[in-house]
């Protein structure tokens, strides 16, 4: 933390320091949902707090690059192909990132609360000065209408299960988690220092969960702020490889496409988290999906005799 450069201090008082916070963003097609989540970022901080923006729009063809220059004058936009994705659009963002204190990582269909950058800040104050080492922070969101959390940080189900992750609720004090979604998380430098960006290698999810683990084999911590600090639909898995109304054969297709649970993303994680048994984990929902195809198969072979 340091001071703005051109504040100046009143003679005889001490200089307060200015976090400085750089928010990443990616961006696709969304622009009402990307123009709603600057403006929610707006005045959130504080005084005390530098915000700049840093926002991938990933080959949009609605107008979202515009739009969000309108809604926050300064800020950085760089363009993608339209094939980044999350992952990689996100490690862009993150390479512009300049000078900064932490990070924040908001997905663009986020509405946060007024003061939420604030209550993410002040729970890192707290744990980092508890002495609890380094530490990433993670805001909760709920849902707009139900109120029910959506994304926290999360839980492995059991060590039986080392790829099967639970969401956390958050609580009224700051909550464990062994990793997160990535839609709003507080990540200071000195954590970027010890683990790197985002693994730009992913498609698209998986990246977020990733990164979690990989902080905590290093030694960081990782924690759920208290309450939730924001809205955030949860996606549908409607369309989805997992929507059992689609045939077999879109289903594989879908689960091979970025957003899907392609082959080679769900490779690299396995093998970096599953643990030694990691191609059983990695071959189980391609032969879930496929032993479920030919359980159909024959069911509708008996109906037909």
């Amino acid at each position: 933390m340091r001071q703005e450069p051109g504040a100046k201090a009143a003679p005889g008082w001490p200089t307060a320091p200015v976090t400085r916070v750089v928010v990443l963003i990616a961006c696709h097609n969304r622009r009402e949902s990307t123009v709603r989540c600057l403006r929610s970022l707006i005045g959130q901080g504080g005084p005390k707090v530098s915000v700049r923006v840093v926002l991938t729009d990933d080959g949009s063809t609605d107008g979202t690059a515009r739009a969000a220059r309108e809604v926050w004058p300064g800020i950085h936009v760089l363009r993608g192909s339209g094939k980044l994705f999350w992952a990689k659009a996100m490690a862009l963002a993150a390479s512009a990132a300049g000078d900064y204190d932490f990070l924040l990582w908001l997905n663009d269909d986020v509405t946060l609360d007024p003061g939420a950058l604030s209550d993410l800040l002040r729970a890192y104050g707290a744990l980092s000065g508890s002495d609890k080492g380094d530490l990433i922070v993670v805001g909760g969101l709920r849902d707009p209408h139900s109120g029910a959390v959506t994304y926290s940080g999360v839980h492995r189900r059991s060590r039986l299960r080392p790829v099967r992750f639970t969401t956390v609720t958050p609580a009224e004090s700051p909550v464990r988690a062994e990793t997160m979604n990535g839609n709003l998380v507080l990540v200071p430098r000195r954590v970027v220092q010890r683990v790197g960006q985002i693994d730009a290698r992913f498609s698209h999810g998986l990246a977020d969960f990733d990164y979690g683990l990989r902080a905590r084999r290093l030694g960081c911590a990782i924690w759920v702020a208290p309450g939730t600090l924001g809205t955030c639909a949860r996606n549908t898995t409607a369309g989805s490889w997992t929507d059992p109304a689609l045939s077999v054969r879109q289903r594989m297709r879908l689960a091979c496409a970025p957003k899907g649970l392609p082959p080679g993303s769900w490779l690299r994680f396995t093998r970096r988290h599953a643990g030694p048994a990691w191609p059983v984990y990695w071959l189980s929902p391609y032969a879930r999906l496929l032993a479920g195809a030919a359980l159909a198969r024959m069911r509708s072979g008996v109906r037909s005799l």
